[in-house]
C-alpha cells in the first residue's frame, strides 16, 4: 500500500499546482505546445534551457526560497514572479538570475510577503479559472500563455499571435473574480 502513496501524492501535487497536462502526458502536451507556439523550436529550446539554468541556480542558493519563485523565459527574457519573505531575498534572487542569465534581460516581479494557506488556495483556484477560460476562448492558444497568481495579482507570460489576442487574454484575466491586478508580460509574434 505504501508504494502507491508516493505516486498518488505526486499526482495530487501536480493537480494542485495546475500541472494536469503532466498527468495526461507531458509528451503530448509538449508536442501540442510546440506546434502552436509562435516561437521557433530553437528559441523554445533556448528559453527552456535558460529557465532551467536560472531555476537550478536559485535552488542552489542558500539565501533564496526557490520554491516560491516562478521562472519564465520568453524569447531570452527572464521573468521572476512569486512571493519572497524580504526585499533582500528578492534582490538576491534577481542577482542570481542576472549572474546565471548572462546578457539576457531579467525582469524582477517578485513581491515581498508571505501568503497564508487560504490565500495560496485562492490564488490556485483563480489561476485555474483563468486558464480554463483561456482554453474555452476561441482563437486563444492557451498553451502558449503561462498564468501565475500571487495574492490576487495575475501575471501573464507567453507568446500570442496578435495584439487583439493579447488584449483578449488580458481581459479574461482582468474579468476573473478575485483578480486584483494583471501584469502583462505577453509578447506578440
Amino acid at each position: 500500500m505504501h508504494k502507491t502513496i508516493g505516486p498518488l501524492l505526486a499526482a495530487v501535487a501536480l493537480i494542485a499546482a495546475g500541472c494536469a497536462p503532466a498527468l495526461i502526458g507531458a509528451g503530448a502536451a509538449g508536442g501540442y505546445k510546440a506546434a502552436t507556439d509562435k516561437r521557433t523550436v530553437g528559441t523554445m529550446i533556448d528559453d527552456a534551457t535558460l529557465s532551467a539554468r536560472v531555476k537550478t541556480a536559485l535552488v542552489r542558493d542558500d539565501e533564496v526560497a526557490a520554491r516560491r519563485i516562478d521562472v519564465d523565459v520568453v524569447e531570452g527574457r527572464v521573468i521572476l514572479t512569486g512571493a519572497v519573505e524580504s526585499e533582500a531575498e528578492a534582490e538576491r534572487a534577481a542577482a542570481v538570475a542576472r549572474r546565471t542569465a548572462g546578457p539576457a534581460p531579467v525582469v524582477n516581479q517578485l513581491t515581498v510577503g508571505g501568503r497564508s494557506i487560504g490565500r495560496a488556495v485562492d490564488d490556485t483556484v483563480l489561476g485555474t479559472r483563468i486558464k480554463a477560460a483561456l482554453m474555452k476562448a476561441p482563437g486563444i492558444r492557451s498553451w502558449n500563455v503561462d498564468v501565475d497568481v500571487n495574492d490576487g495579482v495575475v501575471t501573464l507570460t507567453g507568446v500570442v499571435g496578435s495584439a487583439a489576442q493579447r488584449e483578449r487574454v488580458v481581459a479574461i484575466a482582468r474579468d476573473a473574480e478575485g483578480t486584483r491586478r494583471v501584469v502583462n508580460n505577453l509578447t506578440v509574434k
